[in-house]
């Protein structure tokens, strides 16, 4: 006897799209932690291939059971893989559209790495800096869109350049920049907006004749935490691309068990 394989019935049930009679809308469900490939524009080489981890929500009505989870992936394996500032609105709408919802929220976090030349000898390599692009869709329709970038750097301190006899203490510090953009501008840039106010910035390799330039040039140019919120604050108020920014920078102390931290926030479209 020949058994046939049946396609699945039409009629099988949704209950995720069934009545909810509790009456509780939901803010965010979706999924969290989905890693895929991507590639993201690279000033220098045009492109960069990367492993991004995404968050994807929508907003889900109060009298609908539950959402259809297996659609963010299908989105997501459907989309166009160069994920850019450009593309992000696009695929952001694409999933409102098919989740059927009226709220949406995307997350994508990747290492992105740069090629440094080290100030001395000359030799290169990679730096990575972890950025996150987040696009959101809110009631009405109205489209965000947000660029972080967590870039490393050195801090050294000027009180304990003051006050001792010799040496100082410094620090490997985290400058955040979250940006909202009103046209293109290449991660390369915020990140060397962030370095070039540091005491001194990182590299992956140093030689020896490397190493006494980098120290020398912390020592010349010792910055406070607040020092470098500040000043970096300076530099994304004169750029004309950045609609509303915050900087943070936490500085790992390297004599306390602490690190210490400050913040700068504003948003250059609102009078102050």
């Amino acid at each position: 006897m020949q058994t046939t394989l049946q396609a699945p019935s039409s009629t099988m049930p949704d209950v995720q799209g069934s009545e909810d009679r509790r009456h509780i809308a939901i803010d965010k469900v979706g999924i969290k932690s989905i890693r895929h490939p991507v590639r993201v524009k690279d000033r220098a080489e045009g492109v960069q291939h990367t492993i991004a981890t995404f968050n994807m929500y929508v907003g889900l009505p109060h009298n609908f059971k539950g959402t259809h989870m297996s659609r963010f992936v299908e989105i997501l394996n459907t989309c166009d893989r160069e994920i850019s500032v450009e593309n992000f609105e696009p695929m952001l709408r694409q999933m409102v559209q098919r989740l059927e919802a009226e709220t949406g929220h995307i997350e994508m976090t990747f290492p992105f790495f740069m090629n440094k030349t080290a100030p001395v000898s000359g030799v290169q390599s990679l730096l990575d800096y972890e950025v996150t692009f987040t696009g959101e869709i809110r009631a009405g329709g109205e489209y965000t869109f947000k660029m972080s970038v967590v870039v490393p750097v050195t801090s050294l301190c000027p009180c304990s350049k003051k006050i001792s006899d010799y040496g100082a203490h410094n620090q490997r510090s985290h400058v955040t920049v979250t940006a909202e953009i009103n046209d293109h501008i290449w991660l390369e840039e915020v990140i060397q907006m962030v370095e070039g106010q540091a005491s001194c910035e990182l590299f992956g390799l140093l030689k020896r004749p490397d190493e006494k330039y980098v120290t020398e040039r912390a020592y010349d140019n010792p910055k406070f935490v607040e020092d470098m919120v500040r000043d970096v604050a300076a530099q994304l108020n004169a750029e004309k691309r950045i609609d509303a920014y915050v900087v943070e920078s936490e500085n790992f102390e390297s004599i306390h068990n602490h690190s210490a931290y400050a913040l700068i926030e504003k948003d250059k479209r609102v009078a102050r």
